[in-house]
């Protein structure tokens, strides 16, 4: 057992030699999570294609026919919105997030692993649950007035997407939750580290 963990701390070293991302092992935990956020991620990433169509719609309209219409520049934004915040677990469990690693990348893996494990745990699971419970009073209130926008000719039921701050921090904790498992398998061996996938 002593000998595989060296081998999987040995080929992360030698695979991040010069790089500040961390190449942790999976776990069931991780493997199952990162699975959840990666089926929202990519569902979600059809929002882009919708996001150009709908942009393409507003420039025709605006400069063509000389006519502009509020339900569109809503749904740009709203689509924006939703594209980015589910994008943003999808972005912390594929580790393409930003970074400042001007101390953190002359560290070792492990060392590197400590900073990822104590801003996992103190900062961006904390807050990525505190957001989601403080959002669900925020979405209901929403449902409950039947909020709608204020511009008229505007886009109704602005609890949706209100509701998708809940979903999407969610998701972001999860990612974290992975992540952390991923974290306390390279420095503490648990949970235990699955092989590498093959291809």
């Amino acid at each position: 057992m002593s000998d595989a963990h060296d081998r999987i701390i040995e080929a992360v070293e030698a695979a991040e030699h010069g790089k500040t991302a961390i190449p942790l092992p999976e776990t069931r935990l991780s493997r199952v999570l990162d699975a959840v956020v990666n089926f929202f991620g990519q569902a979600v990433s059809w929002l882009w294609v919708v996001l150009i169509g709908i942009i393409i719609t507003n420039v025709v309209l605006r400069y063509v026919f000389n006519e502009g219409l509020i339900l569109f520049e809503e749904l740009q934004w709203h689509v924006y919105a939703i594209g980015f915040m589910i994008g943003l677990s999808f972005a912390v469990v594929a580790d393409r997030h930003v970074r400042i690693d001007v101390a953190a990348e002359h560290l070792s893996t492990r060392g590197r692993a400590w900073i990822e494990l104590f801003g996992l745990f103190l900062f961006l699971l904390p807050f990525s649950i505190l957001v989601a419970i403080e959002a669900v009073p925020f979405v209901q209130r929403a449902w409950d007035m039947g909020e709608v926008s204020i511009a008229p000719g505007g886009l109704g039921h602005r609890w949706a997407l209100k509701a998708v701050i809940v979903v999407a921090f969610v998701l972001i904790a999860l990612a974290a939750l992975a992540r952390l498992s991923r974290v306390t398998s390279l420095l503490f061996r648990f949970p235990r580290p699955l092989p590498p996938r093959e291809g």
